[in-house]
């Protein structure tokens, strides 16, 4: 076999073929099943976008009532995974609790019985309807309190918004949040989607495959930018130190978050509604203090850097959003999470289909036909850049 060229972070690589959704990164589209983001989220709703996703089309009227009926009464939690979540440090990061909690499932439900189409719906209801109570349990567990219990009569988007913020949302709030969740749950080949691939691939459960995709979720690089957007933004501070800010994050070529993507080359689609979306929660609330900030910010980076290809992603504008929900900064990634579910288990049940175990190759830049030596005599060989850690030098562990 003819050793490929070596792409850092596997750039340009294909690593499936897939049906689930299409990005054309120059004209700025974005499609889930062929139909594009913004009809979706305009016409459809979060569950019967999953629905779409996981299953392969638009739902009948008796399926989607039927799905979000099975959704609506699996949201409670067993008692003992609540009670593995008041073990956990208050200041633990809610992606890490979560992250062990979607593992904990696998406890209570793996049987890896990934033949039986009835073990595969039922775990698609699951993980949809239990990962958004456990990251609402665990924002009120970690301030000593008892979490919400879900309610049956409310929708997928008011329900969660209920037990985060212990009462019954705005039906505007309520819409505009549903909307972010459906543009948040799926974009093809991801590392976070191909984390769960990879893990898919050994026909381990789907528990399993959802806490890997959360764990891959949660770096600053992938669903934390976000929080980090919202850091920056408090950061500058105000509309006038904007562009010197701009100016010395250029001078030292270090990230300006929100902005760029490894594949859109024009301003992300959904960066585009979620700013409309944020703009109709601030007509009616009020505007966000770092609002005025965050436009003058796209201004002057699109300005320097447009012309490359940079501008705002899916993660500049949602945070803002998110804020306005009243929704603590360290959700925002959680929140991410609840979403892109429905894409992880897409590309689960799609990888199934005809699976092949994942085991790339490499190309070794190590020495070879090295001598082993002795304990005694490797004193020596420390280098003096590199000293041994202090606690070694000291004898001690």
């Amino acid at each position: 076999m003819t050793l490929c060229e070596y792409r850092p972070g596997l750039e340009g690589i294909p690593a499936t073929e897939s049906s689930i959704s299409y990005v054309n990164g120059q004209k700025g589209i974005l499609e889930y099943r062929g139909i594009r983001i913004e009809e979706l989220a305009q016409k459809s709703t979060f569950l019967e976008t999953a629905y779409l996703l996981i299953w392969g089309g638009l739902p009948t009227k008796q399926e989607l009532d039927a799905f979000k009926d099975e959704i609506q009464h699996h949201r409670r939690l067993k008692y003992r995974i609540r009670d593995m979540m008041k073990c956990f440090p208050e200041s633990g990061h809610p992606m890490d609790a979560l992250q062990a909690c979607a593992a904990a499932l696998g406890l209570f439900y793996s049987r890896r019985a990934l033949e039986d189409p009835v073990y595969i719906q039922a775990a698609v209801v699951r993980l949809l309807a239990k990962i958004p109570t456990m990251v609402a349990a665990f924002k009120l567990i970690r301030k000593g309190n008892d979490p919400v219990q879900p309610r049956d009569d409310l929708d997928y988007a008011a329900n969660f918004l209920y037990m985060l913020n212990e009462e019954v949302p705005d039906p505007l709030s309520a819409r505009i949040f549903d909307v972010c969740l459906t543009l948040h749950a799926e974009h093809t080949i991801n590392a976070s989607t191909f984390s769960a691939m990879v893990t898919a691939s050994t026909l381990t459960d789907p528990y399993a495959v959802v806490a890997s995709a959360v764990g891959t979720l949660a770096g600053p690089l992938h669903g934390g930018a976000n929080e980090e957007v919202i850091a920056m933004l408090e950061e500058i501070g105000s509309v006038e130190n904007v562009r010197p800010f701009v100016e010395e994050r250029m001078a030292r070529k270090a990230k300006i978050m929100g902005f760029g993507h490894r594949v859109y080359k024009v301003k992300d689609p959904r960066a585009v509604i979620l700013q409309r979306l944020a703009e109709q929660l601030f007509d009616k609330f009020g505007q966000d203090e770092y609002y005025a900030i965050a436009l003058e910010l796209e201004a002057a980076v699109t300005e320097r850097l447009g012309p490359k290809g940079v501008y705002p992603n899916v993660d500049f504008y949602s945070g803002l959003l998110y804020r306005k929900l009243g929704i603590p900064t360290d959700l925002f990634t959680p929140i991410f999470a609840i979403a892109r579910v429905a894409g992880w288990l897409a590309h689960w049940k799609e990888q199934l289909a005809e699976n092949r175990i994942f085991r790339p190759t490499q190309i070794y830049t190590g020495p070879h036909e090295q001598t082993y030596t002795s304990v005694s005599e490797r004193i020596h060989l420390w280098d003096k850049k590199a000293q041994p850690p202090a606690s070694l030098q000291n004898g001690s562990v």
